[in-house]
């Protein structure tokens, strides 16, 4: 299979537009035309460990607070959807199950892999390991699933001194683990994953 960079070509990153090998900036948008994004994989690197600092305490600490004229709760993402569950509701609690713990945790170990995979090479073809990132980049937007019920909650119940409900310290952590894993997703210059090792690196046109 031939790359375009084995072509003599260069795609723009912006709108995909392809142009010959030395050209540096793209005449259809403006943006500047590189080969390889440099030092791509440290900025996935980089923007994947503060995202698994956020999302630690994100499990930790509790994500609602609910305050009564009698009593206060805090519940955290699991054991939110554990007491949803023992009210009957599985089906919502294997919802907030796989959107707030399963889809994370696989962004994470997705991500890692396809950075380690580039540097060292795999058993699977360029063209499965696409697709994983693709995966990634459709369900990413799907994490922010418990922050939307966290904000909803709080907007709705609001009985002044009767019951209250507040985001938790988690509610933050969490949001920005998202953030966090959603740029070094985007960070990724899936260019490298078609390159043989020989050819991988920084290079610009």
């Amino acid at each position: 299979m031939t790359t375009a960079r084995q072509a003599g070509l260069v795609a723009c990153r912006a709108c995909a537009r392809v142009w010959p090998m030395g050209h540096e900036t793209c005449d259809r948008c403006g943006s500047r035309l590189r080969s390889r994004e440099g030092k791509s994989l440290q900025r996935v690197m980089a923007w994947w460990v503060v995202g698994m600092i956020c999302y630690i305490p994100a499990n930790l600490y509790p994500m609602l607070v609910t305050e009564t004229l009698v009593a206060s709760s805090r519940s955290t993402i699991v054991g939110g959807a554990i007491e949803i569950a023992h009210h009957g509701e599985v089906l919502i609690a294997a919802i907030v199950l796989i959107a707030s713990v399963l889809i994370p945790v696989g962004k994470f170990a997705a991500i890692a892999y396809l950075a380690i995979t580039v540097s060292r090479g795999s058993r699977n073809t360029p063209l499965r390991r696409q697709h994983i990132y693709e995966i990634v980049e459709f369900i990413g937007r799907w994490s922010m699933i418990d922050v939307f019920v966290v904000a909803i909650l709080s907007a709705l119940v609001q009985l002044s001194v009767v019951a209250s409900i507040h985001p938790g310290p988690a509610a933050l952590t969490f949001a920005l683990s998202v953030i966090f894993t959603m740029l070094s997703a985007k960070s990724f210059d899936t260019r490298l994953i078609w390159d043989t090792p020989t050819e991988q690196g920084p290079v610009h046109p």
